[in-house]
């Protein structure tokens, strides 16, 4: 079981996975998480769409993962479009699966979803929908915890108290957004510790191989950037090779420091990148 392996002694290193947005590249994600289980990943999660679009693409990433590969998964789900019925539903599907294990995260307002609509949805929190699986399943929870602060957040302060409600209602270990300076995730655990939150923490590490990420990913995820990160790409950035290379030699080295410091676990977002992940285990 994924919480018995963040319990002991050694760091954990994992990976997470999206089905693909196109409907003609998603066979081909399999051939990719058959290259990514060759490095031997302790667990692999799987993303899942903005107010359940791409639930049923999840749902066969997650069983192909468990069942085919043998290898724990988690299986995302947002709960900001979803209705009780809907939850009743995904959650039946993952049993049907044999999937024990559930990433609750509230997820992005659809684009679809009228302001009447949001106002109105059953789950507010991600708490909400960890309150309900707890109390309508067997399925193990995991959540989502933001190392400086979550963008709607009032303060670092009331962001922590939220997430120990979340830790209260169910949730047995966390998984972190990106951060791209350590000491940013060591003061997080220092914060978590105070709190008294002990639950097994992973680490999340994207690797950023182009400067176009910083226009996505990184901007999404309020992830601030460090100098040597921003000296980087700026050296890099405009010399596609390159950046690649320094960007997983960047990752490597922030993994060694977390490793060396004794952290749970690390929770790698590969971008469906077998290749990149095998130089990035390599180099450590």
């Amino acid at each position: 079981m994924i919480k018995d392996l963040l319990n002991k002694t050694k760091t954990s290193i994992s990976f997470e996975v999206f089905p693909p947005k196109k409907e003609d590249e998603f066979q081909d994600v399999f051939s990719k998480l058959d290259a990514l289980a060759v490095l031997k990943p302790d667990f692999i999660s799987c993303t899942y769409g903005a107010g359940g679009s791409k639930s049923e693409k999840t749902m066969e990433i997650a069983s192909y993962i468990q069942n085919k590969l043998n290898i724990d998964t988690i299986a995302h789900m947002t709960c900001v479009g979803f209705k009780k019925q809907d939850l009743e539903k995904n959650c039946h599907l993952l049993e049907k699966e044999k999937i024990p294990y559930v990433l609750a995260l509230r997820g992005d307002r659809p684009l679809t979803m009228t302001e009447e609509q949001f106002q109105s949805r059953e789950f507010f929190y991600a708490s909400d929908m960890v309150h309900y699986l707890k109390k309508n399943t067997s399925l193990q929870i995991a959540g989502a915890c933001y190392p400086e602060k979550h963008y709607e957040a009032d303060s670092i302060e009331s962001d922590l108290e939220h997430l120990k409600e979340k830790i209260d209602a169910g949730v047995c270990f966390l998984i972190s957004q990106m951060f791209f300076c350590n000491d940013t995730f060591y003061r997080f655990l220092e914060r978590t510790i105070k709190m008294g939150i002990t639950v097994p923490i992973c680490a999340g590490i994207m690797p950023i191989t182009s400067a176009k990420q910083l226009g996505t990913s990184v901007k999404l995820s309020g992830a601030s950037l460090p100098k040597a990160f921003t000296d980087m790409v700026a050296r890099y950035g405009d010399h596609p090779e390159d950046m690649r290379k320094a960007g997983i030699a960047y990752a490597a080295e922030q993994i060694y420091g977390l490793k060396k410091h004794g952290v749970d676990g690390i929770h790698i977002y590969t971008m469906n990148r077998p290749k990149a992940m095998a130089e990035l285990l390599k180099q450590l």
